[in-house]
């Protein structure tokens, strides 16, 4: 039975809090209200308030709770509502969590869910996608599943490992997208990316709701004779070098497509280490497909005009293949 990326994750926390008594969710009304997107929805009923725990407005004493409750031995789950709002608890993330295992040698097993991406028309703070700010800081490790199927087995993943998770879902992700997924207990790698679509003209590098503007694109260009490859990062740290590079060393052409801001972007570092190791592989520029460098407009006809979509990645991509 086709499965929506956002029961995906539901039930990975669920399966994960049923096997592990030190699993539980911390967030703004996680509990009676069953979140803001439903995510969590009947686990008070079911966990009880003391694995589901209802907290004030402040991101950072639910961060702050998190990082200790996780050295003490639990492993929390803390739900920030907007991905938006996590700069509120950037102190806690980068300068505690992050540091504690370099400073002492600490586990903090905390995962972060931080609800990212626009599309839903929230305006400029509600539809940030700031995994960039994270990508920067040694210590986490950053998510950002672009299927359901990598959305239930990173998220098992991610609540399993020592060490601090940001765990990024794409909102309009949520409900529409389905598939299969497997039936049972199952992981997906952190740090492991993988080939979405065979091709060997282009490479499009890629992560969450982009994946399907990529492949939007790829179909188009098929009818036009480009074979195009589609890389789905899905851990944004640590970054999978090997087969980004390998993608591009068979295609020779290359893209880098993110829902973020161009400047400073994901994109950006990806391009410098194509630049770095493949360079003599490259056959055109390494190109860049983001959003301007604006905050995110609630207008719906700007929004869209604001977001990559299929038809910049065309231009793009006919640009490289007659370079």
């Amino acid at each position: 039975m086709p499965t929506t990326y956002l029961e995906a994750i539901r039930q990975g926390i669920w399966e994960e809090m049923e096997r592990d008594p030190n699993v539980f969710c911390i967030g703004e009304d996680i509990g009676v209200y069953g979140g803001a997107f439903k995510v969590t929805a009947g686990m008070l009923e079911a966990f009880g308030e003391k694995r589901v725990v209802d907290t004030p407005i402040s991101e950072s004493a639910i961060v702050g709770a998190a990082i200790g409750a996780s050295l003490m031995g639990l492993r929390p789950i803390a739900e920030m509502q907007y991905a938006d709002f996590i700069s509120c608890a950037f102190d806690q993330v980068v300068n505690f969590a992050a540091k504690c295992r370099y400073r002492w040698n600490a586990p903090v097993p905390i995962v972060v869910r931080a609800p990212s991406g626009g599309g839903t028309h929230g305006g400029p703070f509600h539809s940030q996608s700031p995994e960039a700010w994270f990508v920067h800081t040694p210590g986490l490790k950053v998510v950002m599943p672009g299927t359901a199927r990598d959305a239930k087995g990173l998220i098992k993943a991610a609540i399993r490992d020592n060490d601090p998770v940001i765990f990024f879902e794409h909102k309009a992700l949520y409900r529409r997208l389905k598939e299969e997924i497997p039936e049972g207990d199952y992981t997906v790698p952190i740090g492991k990316a993988r080939v979405f679509r065979e091709g060997k003209d282009l490479s499009i590098i890629t992560y969450g709701a982009m994946l399907y503007v990529a492949q939007e694109a790829a179909e188009t260009l098929e009818k036009e004779g480009v074979s195009t490859e589609i890389i789905d990062m899905r851990t944004l740290l640590p970054i999978d070098e090997e087969t980004v590079l390998a993608s591009v060393k068979k295609t020779s052409r290359a893209i880098l497509l993110h829902e973020a801001t161009l400047t400073g972007g994901f994109g950006a570092e990806i391009a410098a280490r194509i630049a770095e190791k493949a360079f003599e592989y490259l056959d055109a520029p390494i190109a860049r497909v983001a959003a301007p460098d604006t905050p995110i407009p609630f207008s719906t006809p700007l929004e869209q005009a604001f977001f990559p979509n299929a038809d910049k990645v065309l231009e793009k991509a006919r640009w490289l293949c007659a370079y």
